[in-house]
């Protein structure tokens, strides 16, 4: 690629990602706002329509899962890593580009990490325990030192590559991944999300890929995004079949885990064929070859250029069409020939996508996930924005006040908040955390929790350590959505003790001393003495670990002298003066 045309690239997706923030806006859809029942994947390959199509659609959305990774081993080190697909495919596209745009919408963000080994591979390192933990800790790893919210496993080999036979042995060392990793993953706050082929209840006789042990990663897990597909010529995923799967997990599991997969492509299958095919298609166009895929954006045209509408099964729950198309060429031989096939395609369209976003009101799930984002026509969107209207959450507000916003060390301040439904009436008994952010914190941490009232009011005492922004937070449920109040900065200021005589004999030694609190070594603190008309520093002192300071003072003739204590500011603490005091020198 020239230097010039990797600049065009660069400037062109930087023009699409920057104008969207900028011309798009979710309130034009609407007065009310959607529940954000949406989530997809945004792959390496495809960034030029999957990330447009999310920010355009940032009211359906709280999380992304960025495709851009997979899983790795390395013979000669005998570690897995993770090796990152989004730079070779986007060379001239900074990553950092794409993820700014996506926390400047506001997604959480959890990228996808699929499995990139041969076969058995990752299945025989789970089974070892300690290649296991060193793969629960790389991957932990990479989120902390990304700031990704999660992490979403796909780890299909063990479905497709893998015989089934293996499954009974896989999935224990699975699970055992699974919980180690939710737990590095849960003690930094951290979302641990699986993709997985469907399963059925093991009551029924269709089962689905067992290996994936749903029963048993349900406490440990987030997220569970369930492909719906399969490989045969029919539905991409038939709307009882798909319901059925979808039933079985929120069974055992939180409802809010389970998010239904969107299949956003279509599959061209070969149904018959008249004649001999040409050699350079005979092995492609046959009965029981591998379909032909397409993206549900395209599929009216593909219709229309071969004649043919295409119908919408309400049944299935998709939209299908048949076709055909000749093929000529000569055979092997060098004879000439002609094949016409017979194809039939399905796809999921706007249609398919209202009746499987319809589940997630039904079951109360956490929502629906696009494979992939930006693959849909137009309509498709606009069925999940209505259902996702239809189930909008109940908006509440919070309003945060304090009795004060300066407050000195190992002083309490009280805290008191309002919590109201959108139509006033008070959120009782309503589950809150009070959470904090200082200057030296990168995220907002939990300073206590409460509940609210009968009258949506709460109100409590807190202790602060150090200047601290404090805020009142409450999780979404089905019924009411997720909620952030104002925001008010408390100023924390250091406290001085002083010990000092109340009369000394004059020209006689003496000390003044004290102690600033928090105790902190190294504090500057100086000494004022007002003098013809004005405070003048006297002396400087500095404390030691204890927050001990001492003056050591001598040769004062007699007076009335006033004193004060000042404490110096740093970049933790602003200056802080005791109150003047006087010594009788006699």
């Amino acid at each position: 690629m020239t230097a010039s045309r990797a600049n065009h690239l660069t400037s062109k997706l930087l023009a699409v990602v920057f104008a969207l923030s900028v011309v798009f806006s979710p309130q034009a859809h609407s007065a009310n706002q959607p529940r954000k029942i949406l989530t997809g994947w945004i792959p390496y390959y495809s960034m030029k329509t999957s990330l447009p199509a999310a920010l355009n659609n940032a009211d359906l959305i709280k999380e992304v899962m960025p495709f851009w990774y997979t899983l790795k081993y390395n013979g000669k080190t005998k570690a897995a890593y993770v090796s990152d697909l989004y730079i070779s495919g986007n060379p001239s596209i900074p990553i950092g580009t794409p993820l700014a745009a996506m926390r400047a919408a506001g997604f959480q963000i959890i990228p996808t990490i699929t499995d990139g080994t041969d076969k058995l591979v990752l299945s025989n390192l789970l089974a070892n325990p300690t290649s296991r933990t060193q793969i629960a800790k790389t991957l932990n790893d990479y989120v902390m030192a990304n700031n990704f919210d999660g992490i979403d496993l796909d780890f299909e080999g063990f479905a497709f590559v893998d015989e089934n036979t293996t499954w009974a042995k896989t999935a224990p060392s699975w699970v055992a991944l699974v919980k180690e990793l939710s737990g590095l993953l849960r003690a930094n706050n951290k979302l641990l999300s699986v993709s997985t082929p469907y399963n059925f209840n093991p009551a029924e006789k269709q089962k689905g890929y067992t290996v994936y042990a749903w029963p048993q990663i349900a406490p440990f897990i987030d997220r569970l995004r369930i492909m719906n597909s399969v490989s045969k010529v029919g539905p991409i995923g038939p709307l009882a079949w798909t319901e059925k799967t979808v039933a079985y997990a929120a069974s055992i599991m939180p409802a809010s885990k389970v998010y239904l997969g969107l299949a956003g492509y279509g599959r061209d299958w070969v149904t018959k064929v008249d004649g001999v095919c040409p050699a350079p298609f005979a092995n492609a166009i046959k009965v029981g070859a591998k379909a032909a895929t397409f993206v549900m954006r395209d599929a009216a045209a593909l219709a229309a250029s071969y004649q043919v509408t295409p119908v919408f099964d309400a049944k299935f729950g998709e939209a299908t069409f048949t076709y055909t198309k000749s093929y000529e060429g000569t055979t092997a031989d060098g004879r000439s020939t002609i094949c016409t096939a017979t194809r039939t395609a399905w796809y999921q369209n706007a249609q398919s996508y209202k009746l499987r976003s319809e589940l997630v009101a039904k079951y109360k799930l956490g929502g629906v996930t696009a494979w992939t984002l930006g693959m849909e026509e137009p309509l498709a969107m606009e069925a999940i924005r209505q259902t996702a209207l239809g189930i909008a959450p109940v908006k509440v507000i919070s309003a945060l006040t304090v009795d004060r916003t300066v407050a000195l060390y190992g002083n309490s301040i009280s805290i008191s908040a309002q919590l109201n439904s959108e139509d006033k009436s008070p959120a009782a008994n309503l589950p809150l955390r009070i959470e904090g952010k200082s200057a030296s914190d990168a995220t907002w941490r939990i300073l206590g929790t409460a509940v609210t009232g009968v009258d949506g009011r709460f109100t409590t005492p807190i202790l602060l350590g150090k200047s601290t922004a404090i805020r009142i937070a409450t999780d979404g449920t089905w019924e009411r959505a997720e909620s952030l109040s104002n925001e008010i900065s408390i100023l924390v200021d250091r406290t001085i003790s002083i010990s000092a005589p109340g009369t000394v004999k004059a020209n006689s030694s003496f000390a003044i001393d004290g102690v600033v609190r928090p105790r902190s070594v190294g504090a500057q603190v100086s000494l004022m003495k007002f003098s013809a008309g004005a405070w003048k520093k006297v002396a400087i002192a500095t404390t030691n670990e204890q927050g001990v300071f001492a003056f050591a003072l001598e040769k004062e003739p007699r007076q009335v002298a006033r004193y004060q204590i000042i404490v110096e500011g740093d970049q933790l603490w602003r200056q802080v003066a005791a109150p003047e005091f006087s010594i009788i020198i006699r």
